[in-house]
């Protein structure tokens, strides 16, 4: 979805694009208001974003402008510069776990307690979200998406090959030895850069040792724990076995995927979305699967979750026009248009997806009894260890042996910041 080096900008960019912004803003410093402008780091989504501005315009006298980024830094350089300038955006979109802690801390979110003690009562929002967008107490934001992590896996390259989803880990490495063989890249790494090179490393250990992948995020556990060191030697192997593409390589993971140079991928269902935009079916040119755990003895597979938030702020340009908008984002007339127009799952329980495929995606992510839902590392990660391990993972995947390196620095800055904060939290 994103490409860039993570939280990185320099000030030249940054002035640029304040000029830019501040000439483009349309009178964002303030007034009454009924176009919003929702500003997100998700550019290839625009089409999607303006289907609902058409759609808000129509059920509430609000339309919506999207202003796309598709550079991560860039963008969280200026949501984090309109707190201290007139230009604000109308909505936004973030992340949860400890970036969304950090504005909340600094008072700039806008509280949505009210929106979701409604939304829980009437069904529109689930309280197991709820707890990812409270922060001492309150909630801030709305769900912009709810995704599941898995394998998207090329349904006709299984099929030239004989294979079929595995069970187990065991049975995914043999998939790939399979497809080595036959000179097929077995996976695509999610990002060209480093913005998801952390999605093996969840997965892996996460797959071990949920509890241990639990404890490293709130400051429980190090990262030179041998539970850690273990799950990056089993990464390490996978890569000096071959089983990825190219370290470096700048291709799009949907174009890999759809051309066939890779036969899987791991990624959030919300990447169905660039399947579609590339032309492909779900369930006949691709299907999904939730990956095995890496530990057979665990009693419940574990599911790396992320719910992305649509958040205001507390000074916005007209707080009532984007409360009122964010109190009709919930609704399921809202979220069944969001959600079957990209072909993805939906933040509200009551939406019914369209997709058969994600249908049962969804319906067997909600199996309690069989899974564990962790949070992704994006959100479950302190914002500046996560900033040290992106860097440091990104690095790793051109050079596995470093991994005992890797995990040193990150323990580092680990520990510095659990020196100021409260473990457990």
């Amino acid at each position: 979805m994103l490409s860039s080096k993570p939280m990185r900008v320099t000030a030249l960019t940054m002035g640029a694009l304040l000029i830019a912004t501040g000439c483009g803003s349309g009178g964002d410093s303030g007034g009454k208001k009924s176009e919003l402008r929702l500003y997100n780091d998700k550019g290839a989504w625009k089409p999607f974003f303006q289907q609902m501005g058409v759609l808000s315009k129509q059920q509430t006298g609000l339309g919506v402008t999207p202003v796309g980024y598709t550079d991560e830094p860039t963008y969280t350089a200026f949501i984090k510069t309109s707190f201290r300038t007139k230009v604000k955006p109308d909505l936004f979109t973030w992340s949860t776990g400890g970036r969304l802690k950090e504005i909340v801390d600094q008072k700039q979110v806008s509280d949505t307690s009210a929106i979701w003690a409604e939304g829980v009562k009437n069904g529109d929002l689930s309280p197991s979200l709820q707890k990812y967008y409270t922060v001492g107490g309150k909630q801030y934001c709305v769900p912009l998406n709810t995704a599941y992590w898995g394998m998207f896996y090329n349904k006709k390259i299984f099929a030239k090959y004989g294979l079929k989803p595995p069970t187990s880990w065991d049975g995914l490495i043999k998939i790939a030895d399979t497809l080595k063989a036959k000179g097929q890249v077995p996976f695509h790494h999610t990002s060209p850069t480093s913005l998801f090179s952390f999605a093996w490393f969840e997965q892996i250990l996460a797959g071990t040792d949920p509890d241990l992948y639990d404890r490293l995020s709130t400051g429980q556990a190090s990262y030179t724990d041998p539970g850690v060191v273990a799950a990056m030697e089993r990464w390490k192997s996978m890569i000096q076995a071959g089983y990825f593409n190219t370290p470096g390589d700048k291709a799009d993971p949907a174009d890999h995927f759809k051309s066939g140079k890779a036969a899987m991928v791991l990624n959030g269902t919300w990447f169905n979305t660039s399947m579609t935009q590339r032309g492909l079916k779900q369930g006949e040119d691709y299907g999904f699967f939730f990956v095995p755990n890496a530990n057979p003895a665990l009693p419940k597979t574990s599911l790396v979750f992320e719910s992305g938030p649509l958040c205001s702020l507390r000074k916005a340009p007209d707080t009532a026009a984007s409360t009122k908008f964010l109190n009709w984002w919930v609704t399921p007339a809202a979220q069944e248009k969001w959600a079957n127009a990209r072909g993805d799952v939906s933040g509200n329980p009551r939406v019914k997806v369209a997709d058969p495929e994600l249908d049962r995606v969804t319906k067997e992510a909600a199996k309690e009894e069989r899974n564990r839902l962790v949070p992704r590392y994006f959100e479950a990660a302190p914002p500046p260890v996560l900033t040290e391990a992106l860097s440091g993972f990104d690095g790793f995947l051109g050079k596995p042996d470093t991994y005992m390196k890797v995990l040193q620095d990150i323990q580092k800055v680990n520990a510095e910041y659990w020196k100021s904060h409260k473990a457990g939290s």
